[in-house]
C-alpha cells in the first residue's frame, strides 16, 4: 500500500535517501509525470504529498479542487516512480518536511532552487532543494479553460 500517514514514514524510511515532491495534482497531467519521474531518480525513494480538499480550496481557484483527494491519491499512487503518498491539509508542506526531513525536496521548473518557499527550512536541517520536470508549460488552471473554452463553442 502506498497511501501512508506521515508519522509512519520516519521509521519506515530510515536509512535511505528520501525525495520529497508535492502538489496539488487536481487533473494529472503530463508535466506532473515528468516532475514525479525526474524526482524518484534523485534518490532511494519518493514520498509524494498531496494537499487535501481543504488545502487546495484554501490555495487555489474557486471551485477546485475538480477531483478529490481520494481520487487524486488514487492517481499517484498508480505511478510506478511513486513510493509512498501522503495527504497534507496544511497551505504548504512546512509540517511534512519537519517531520520527513528528507534529503532532498524536489519541486517542479515553476521554481527555482532559490524561490522555493521552505528552502531554508530544508536547508536548515542539512537538506537540499532540486527543480526537475520539463519546461512550466502545462498547468491544470489552462487545462480547465481549454476545457471551458471547447464546451462554449
Amino acid at each position: 500500500m502506498k497511501r501512508r500517514r506521515l508519522d509512519e514514514l520516519p521509521k519506515l524510511l530510515a536509512g535511505r535517501k528520501v525525495v520529497l515532491a508535492n502538489g496539488c495534482f487536481d487533473i494529472l497531467h503530463a508535466g506532473h509525470l515528468r516532475y514525479l519521474k525526474g524526482a524518484r531518480e534523485l534518490g532511494d525513494v519518493l514520498v509524494v504529498a498531496i494537499n487535501s480538499d481543504r488545502s487546495v480550496r484554501a490555495i487555489k481557484d474557486p471551485g477546485r479542487p475538480i477531483l478529490n483527494q481520494d481520487e487524486r491519491v488514487a492517481l499517484i499512487c498508480a505511478l510506478r516512480c511513486v513510493d509512498f503518498v501522503i495527504v497534507f491539509d496544511e497551505p504548504d508542506v512546512s509540517r511534512v518536511l519537519e517531520v520527513l526531513k528528507p534529503a532532498i525536496q524536489a519541486k517542479g521548473t515553476d521554481y527555482t532552487e532559490e524561490t522555493v518557499p521552505e528552502r531554508e527550512k530544508v536547508l536548515a536541517y542539512g537538506g537540499a532543494v532540486r527543480i526537475t520536470g520539463d519546461a512550466k508549460d502545462h498547468s491544470t488552471r489552462d487545462i480547465i479553460q481549454r476545457i471551458l473554452e471547447k464546451a462554449r463553442k
